[in-house]
């Protein structure tokens, strides 16, 4: 799909700062926000015991009886904000690599540093039992060093995206054996807990997963969208013209890289290594606002919408069967993937 130049707004404060923006842009944000609340709202209310939407609304905010208010904000409603912040993540970080590297094949699954997450937190499963905060260190942990390692394999003269790519899809070939002999060499409980893990999956979300997930993001967000975002911009049009427009560009390169792996990694941490998000929605994303440019905001508003989507589908679309998370955006991420090498290959890009 070709993208043609979109008109841009400006919003001037009193005190003489400007902000532009899209206008379009800005209402696929707002479309998918509003999208994943909704869903939101029907995955609260779905479960062995339902609820209307109308009543999970009321009990939100401050209504209902105990048993109502027990059920939402104790049980259904950590998970559902997990799906949320973990989606948002994924998002924003796809947008990020798919545009450094400049390539749509540009994301977390194919480069890496996901398979780097899991077999952190995998270790700290095995080893240490794994709690939440545990497993957030060594998610963490794991995607640092894959993606110091894959960085350092590809830095020559510069970052060059198509190398980063190839990198990448061998450290995930190699970090996929890791992990499954991890697997095999764990204790039958380990190892049953590690597989459900592995598929990516929000049962039995707590408030103590969320929060480690939450402290990323607040620091995260700001730093991409108001430190990085125009700096962003101005280099895909290229080194060369990022540097003349006064861009520090291997710098800029290194933090939205950092900001991107700690953000797979917080993400992986919470719901395990949700497969296809972070490549589908930036291009979804940016399909919908026919702009160039990383579209930062909307593929954030995009991966929440996405993940909470797809995790009502996982509860209610099978009946008493519910499925892990992952198993639904592996099957649809699956086949967009297929769609989208297929098209490149038509437009002669691979």
């Amino acid at each position: 799909m070709s993208l043609t130049p979109t008109r841009e707004s400006v919003i001037r404060t009193p005190g003489g700062l400007s902000v532009n923006y899209r206008p379009r842009a800005l209402l696929v944000g707002i479309g998918c926000l509003v999208l994943a609340l909704v869903a939101a709202v029907f995955a609260i209310g779905s479960g062995e015991y339902p609820m209307a939407p109308g009543d999970v609304v009321r009990t939100l905010l401050g209504g209902g009886d105990t048993a109502d208010a027990f059920i939402v904000n104790e049980l259904r409603l950590p998970r559902t904000v997990t799906a949320l912040l973990v989606g948002a993540g994924l998002g924003l970080c796809g947008a990020v690599f798919q545009a450094v590297v400049r390539n749509p094949l540009g994301s977390p699954d194919i480069l890496g540093f996901t398979n780097g997450a899991a077999a952190g937190a995998l270790l700290v499963i095995f080893l240490a039992g794994g709690s939440s905060a545990l497993l957030a260190g060594g998610a963490v942990a794991g995607a640092v060093v894959t993606g110091t390692l894959i960085y350092a394999l590809a830095w020559k003269r510069g970052m060059h995206g198509y190398r980063l790519v190839l990198v990448g899809v061998g450290a995930t070939a190699i970090l996929t054996g890791v992990n499954s002999y991890l697997i095999t060499r764990a204790g039958i409980t380990e190892a049953s807990r590690a597989v459900l893990w592995m598929t990516g999956s929000l049962d039995g979300r707590g408030w103590d997963d969320v929060m480690p997930q939450t402290s990323g993001m607040v620091v995260l967000v700001p730093l991409v969208l108001l430190g990085c975002g125009r700096a962003l911009r101005m280099m895909e049009m290229g080194d060369d013209a990022a540097y003349a427009l006064g861009v520090r560009v291997e710098r800029v390169r290194l933090t939205l890289l950092a900001a991107g792996v700690l953000l797979v990694a917080l993400s992986a941490a919470a719901a395990g290594p949700v497969s296809f998000v972070a490549l589908t929605a930036p291009q979804l994303a940016r399909r919908l606002t026919k702009a160039p440019g990383p579209n930062l905001l909307p593929s954030l508003c995009m991966g929440a919408a996405l993940l909470i989507c797809a995790d009502l589908v996982a509860q209610r679309a099978f009946g008493e069967h519910q499925l892990p998370v992952g198993v639904i955006t592996g099957v649809l991420g699956g086949g967009y993937l297929v769609w989208l090498l297929a098209t490149e290959r038509r437009a002669g890009r691979i």
